[in-house]
């Protein structure tokens, strides 16, 4: 009885430090996990950031130029790009690649794997992402169903893989990389009215996760970044507050965190709100109470 006890007591201690170091990670991962300041221009010369003309990877883009890499951006836009390239070719003196791709179609990735394959690409940042629909709905109510269930696995799911496949091999090859693909906290829970999006954000998460254990041993960074709130266009530009970050508030919180493990909220809100969301009990997100008040509350946000 008292080996027992014993064991039960080492096993409380355990799991109270084991806890303890993940809040100190959380809290201080500059402590923890500091980043030398040549960290990005040691692992190559270019970032690669899909989504790139506007919000989070538009953020990406500019966090990374300032810290010395060049940059690829690739987005539907031409104009959004020209436009984003000037800034960051200004503002931190690199240089800058637009290439202008619709990621919902599928005969895109010859002409991008052709003008990247020369280049040393330190960073991938797999941002690009679209919704169904901006205010949030049961499955059978999205407009255009069938046109979007093939836009948002095309966008959402097969970019990832396919820029992986394009960009992974030479980041093996050389040792050394870091890919960072852009999932969402809704991944963590089932989420009715954002079903479709959320399920395409599991794929990312899990993809993530796999695939870093693959190539962990090659030198290859992969994190999966699971942000919540961020004012972006696809959120309706909604006001930064304690949980909402802008985009350039988010990229930068979320790189401290780039050492922590394979997957991060990418600040301490957000992984305070993951752990709260993944508390709820599943009946009550499921609950078409729950659902008419989440859906009433994002079309007052979005109006706002």
């Amino acid at each position: 009885m008292a080996l027992l006890e014993l064991v039960f007591s080492l096993i409380g201690v355990c799991v109270v430090l084991c806890w303890l170091a993940r809040a100190l990670t959380v809290l201080s991962p500059q402590v923890c996990y500091p980043l030398p300041e040549n960290f990005f221009t040691s692992m190559g010369k270019w970032a690669v950031i899909t989504g790139g003309s506007d919000g989070i990877g538009k953020a990406y883009a500019q966090e990374l130029g300032r810290r010395g890499l060049n940059v690829v951006i690739i987005s539907r836009s031409k104009e959004k790009l020209n436009r984003t390239a000037r800034e960051i070719e200004l503002k931190n003196l690199r240089k800058v690649i637009v290439i202008p791709a619709d990621f919902t179609k599928d005969d895109i990735y010859g002409h991008i794997k052709k003008i990247i394959k020369d280049l040393d690409i330190a960073v991938l940042v797999n941002n690009v992402g679209i919704l169904p629909s901006y205010i949030p709905c049961k499955l059978l109510e999205t407009v255009h169903l069938e046109e979007k269930i093939n836009q948002m696995i095309n966008c959402n799911v097969k970019t990832m893989v396919k820029m992986c496949h394009i960009i992974l091999p030479g980041m093996v090859k050389r040792e050394r990389g870091i890919i960072l693909n852009i999932s969402s906290g809704m991944a963590k829970v089932p989420f009715p009215l954002y079903t479709l999006y959320s399920a395409t954000k599991v794929f990312v998460e899990r993809f993530s996760l796999g695939l870093q254990a693959e190539y962990k041993s090659s030198g290859v960074l992969i994190q999966n970044v699971s942000p919540f709130g961020v004012s972006t266009s696809m959120t309706g530009y909604q006001k930064p507050n304690l949980i909402t970050f802008s985009p350039e508030e988010f990229v930068k919180s979320s790189l401290v965190y780039l050492k922590t493990g394979a997957q991060t909220y990418g600040s301490i809100s957000h992984t305070i709100l993951g752990w709260a969301v993944q508390t709820i009990p599943t009946w009550v997100l499921g609950s078409e109470a729950f659902q008419h008040s989440f859906q009433q509350y994002v079309k007052k946000r979005v109006e706002m």
